[in-house]
């Protein structure tokens, strides 16, 4: 392909722009991962990631997708003909769903329509209804990367405990993990499923499951099958700093620079830049005349927003045309959604110009595409951005 001048704008919703400080820690000489070096690394990560999620229990890390932090969830605290209750909020959601049912799991599904979040009243009227206590979890995604929904974690937790039920509690923080707020212990979530490639600023390959002492004496009972996913396992290896499988290293370098920036910045500021970046983002949809897929302000997202074309008109064949003139990729409508909404990531590294950017580029592309809008997107996210100066 011939060379593009400048950088690449990568707006989907994960992978996103590994920062040039990440980069640079990854490409350190791999070292003896059973040796004293090593051993001060781990001992480092393992006692500064649950910050992040918000806990002071202790956070698994696996040389793995999201999709392996999800299977380790499961695996590791339920049995085989175990009843899970999960909600169709999105795509993801579907997945995870797929997963249990899978490795032999009976999952009660709560039905959606792809543009709402978790329903906290369907949650405890299904509990409620479980007089015996079958349901043995309750899975929910918190930020439902195809659709930019953000369920109401803490509402959920509330009708789960109004319904005096006493499933665990698992949630996937996937697309929310670093961007959008978050707290395992407060929240008293029981598994919480990240992974490495949205707000914590890597390249895929690293998950995590933090747990709960819940979740610990669950995984002391369960008996569906694990192996490389065996809690056990690593948490006895993580006690001298160490992982029972070889690790992957220079990610694990990548995380520990990740975090310092985080902690630069302040987990608080990190989380109300996204927020700012996604309210300019949604002035420049309504600007646009476009409509936001998410229906309720409430479960707004802060790292991705989901943007509906109009009848007629394929998101498909904007995206082409926006990374074929502008070098701008987008994230595609997934399952259901193909062609009929397109995606803009705003999560990461990524900071007030990076996101104008990303703006013009889709509304350069609406033009192009002959997409009905107004050309006063740019213009508004400018100004609300202009407004929150003081708070960068």
């Amino acid at each position: 392909m011939p060379y593009r001048a400048g950088r690449h704008f990568l707006q989907i919703p994960g992978p996103t722009n590994v920062p040039d400080r990440v980069l640079r820690a990854m490409a350190q000489p791999t070292i003896d991962h059973r040796g004293p070096e090593f051993q001060a690394l781990g001992h480092e990560l393992l006692d500064g990631i649950g910050e992040v999620f918000g806990t002071v229990r202790p956070v698994v890390i696996y040389p793995a997708s999201g999709t392996g932090a999800w299977e380790a969830a499961l695996v590791n605290t339920l049995s085989a003909g175990d009843r899970v209750l999960m909600a169709e909020t999105g795509h993801f959601a579907t997945l995870w769903k797929q997963i249990a049912v899978k490795l032999g799991l009976e999952v009660d599904l709560i039905p959606g329509d792809w543009r709402h979040g978790v329903d906290p009243a369907a949650v405890e009227t299904r509990l409620v209804e479980d007089g015996a206590h079958a349901i043995k979890a309750v899975c929910v995604v918190h930020n439902e990367t195809s659709t930019g929904v953000a369920s109401r974690i803490p509402l959920v937790r509330h009708a789960i405990d109004h319904a005096r039920h006493p499933a665990l509690f698992m949630v996937d923080t996937v697309s929310s993990l670093a961007s959008i707020d978050y707290r395992h212990d407060e929240w008293s979530v029981d598994v919480t499923v990240g992974a490495s490639q949205k707000g914590l600023m890597l390249p895929p390959g690293l998950s995590f499951n933090a747990v709960s002492e819940k979740a610990l004496a669950a995984h002391a009972h369960a008996t569906l099958p694990r192996a490389f996913w065996d809690w056990s396992a690593v948490l006895a290896a993580n006690e001298k700093g160490f992982f029972p499988y070889t690790p992957a290293t220079n990610l694990l370098y990548g995380l520990r620079e990740a975090l310092a920036m985080l902690r630069a910045e302040g987990l608080p500021n990190v989380i109300a830049r996204h927020a700012r970046h996604a309210e300019a983002t949604r002035r420049a949809v309504r600007a646009w005349g476009l409509e936001v897929l998410c229906v309720n302000p409430d479960e707004y997202s802060g790292s991705i927003t989901a943007v509906m074309t109009p009848s007629g008109h394929d998101a498909d064949h904007l995206r082409s045309v926006v990374l074929d003139r502008f070098d701008l990729s987008l994230g595609v409508g997934l399952a259901k959604l193909t062609g009929t909404v397109f995606r803009i990531g705003h999560l990461g590294d990524l900071n007030d110009l990076s996101l104008l950017g990303t703006l013009a580029g889709v509304e350069m592309g609406l033009a192009l595409v002959d997409l009905p809008h107004e050309a006063r997107g740019v213009d508004a996210a400018m100004r609300y951005l202009e407004g929150c100066a003081g708070s960068a």
